[in-house]
């Protein structure tokens, strides 16, 4: 592996949107980035990703054999892809994406904590010409514009009502019941993902395109981080307006027991694989901002065999606890039957396996998925208890989306980004 040190270029958007210049000047694939906590660094940035849709088995299987010798920081390269949700509502529209999509890059950019870019190629290579030209000519934002409407609140709550019917007669505990706002996209998907990053800050944000479309998720949520033998998730579950008393989450009922669920539906996922004894929860109850809202999150770290394998991962834990419920196979069976709409990618998951520096996934949540014909679709939901409010869960969904629907309204106002009539 070469390891190339480039000092500092600027913001991760600010490169993201000089790298997708380049690529469509030179006829290249667009970039595919991963912005705000992955792999221990600010930004992973692909500058040109050749993406496919591929079979969901496909998805983050692994290509090569892991590297032994890179730097401890180094990612160096890997596949960077999607798995959508795998359950269809029993009455939902078609898919609109690829169930599972993304491609292979020997060679990322990455921003580390210290605002260095270093670019690090697998293969040993240096950084190509058409790279650092692009990374020395910033552009300006370009004007985008998502035209959202809002989901039906009666069928939302009629959802909600049924599972907490199924939850009075004992065949869950617990569900997240998910809807979805439409809209049309005017401009690139990128240009709307830089932006959005920007203003929002996500933890776990990721984007991807292809002729199949584009993947730009604001995600807050880490599903699986694997390097090694050490396995790490930390699901939210427990919401709260970023206008509110964050202390208020740690007395509240429903938000606590929903999350203590869920963390412990974590443990036994992980336990199906992990070394016996090495399932804990480091980290119970913490209450995280996220964009729009407080969270209550927790992390559940496990031990596995080394020959254990992303896909055997993905085996036994994948779709996420959190956007699940439980019992998980009942939880799931039932969501089928009260959602009108397939999720999609949202409630999936996006990252990265790299042989250098493992797997790192989020989980799809805060997560729009732009078809090539620029129909937007944002999924949103709320896990469900036997304390759950049914015009509480409402205002729920909309906190949730409100950080990703009001940046149009934002972008409108702003002269430098408003779309041409």
């Amino acid at each position: 592996m070469r390891v190339q040190q480039l000092g500092n270029l600027g913001t991760p958007p600010a490169v993201l949107r000089s790298l997708a210049v380049a690529t469509r000047e030179t006829g290249r694939p667009a970039p595919a980035a991963l912005i705000g906590s992955w792999y221990g660094s600010r930004a992973i940035i692909a500058p040109s990703l050749s993406t496919r849709p591929v079979l969901p088995r496909q998805a983050f299987s692994d290509k090569t054999s892991h590297l032994t010798d890179a730097p401890p920081e180094a990612v160096g390269g890997g596949w960077i892809g999607y798995l959508g949700y795998p359950d269809r509502a029993a009455a939902g529209r078609n898919q609109r994406l690829p169930a599972a999509a993304g491609g292979w890059t020997n060679a990322v950019l990455r921003l580390d904590g210290d605002e260095c870019w270093w670019y690090e190629s697998l293969l040993g290579q240096e950084c190509p010409e058409w790279i650092l030209h692009a990374l020395t000519h910033p552009r300006d934002p370009s004007p985008w514009f998502i035209d959202w409407t809002a989901p039906d609140r009666e069928y939302h709550r009629g959802a909600v009502g049924r599972c907490l019917e199924a939850i009075a007669a004992g065949e869950v505990y617990q569900a997240c019941v998910c809807t979805q706002f439409r809209g049309a996209l005017t401009g690139e998907p990128l240009d709307f993902f830089a932006d959005a990053v920007t203003r929002t800050a996500p933890a776990r944000a990721a984007f991807l395109s292809g002729v199949w479309g584009a993947v730009a998720s604001l995600s807050p949520e880490l599903f699986l981080r694997r390097k090694g033998a050490d396995v790490r998730s930390s699901p939210i579950k427990g919401t709260l307006a970023a206008t509110e008393d964050p202390a208020a989450l740690l007395t509240s009922i429903k938000d606590v027991a929903e999350n203590i669920m869920i963390t412990d539906l974590v443990r036994n996922d992980l336990g199906r694989i992990a070394d016996t004894g090495t399932v804990t929860v480091p980290e119970l109850l913490a209450v995280h901002p996220a964009p729009g809202v407080w969270h209550l999150v927790s992390t559940v770290a496990a031990k596995v065999p080394l020959e254990a394998t992303a896909s055997d991962l993905l085996t036994v834990a994948f779709p996420p606890a959190s956007v699940t419920g439980t019992p998980k196979t009942r939880a799931r069976q039932l969501l089928r039957q009260w959602e009108s709409d397939h999720r999609g990618v949202y409630c999936g998951t996006i990252g990265m396996l790299s042989p250098a520096a493992g797997l790192e996934l989020n989980v799809a949540i805060r997560t729009v998925e732009i078809a090539p014909d620029g129909r937007a679709v944002l999924g949103v939901g709320g896990g469900i208890t036997a304390d759950s409010d049914v015009d509480a869960e409402w205002q729920e969904c909309l906190h949730k989306a409100a950080a990703t629907v009001d940046l149009t309204a934002i972008a409108a106002r702003e002269p430098r980004l408003k779309p041409a009539l």
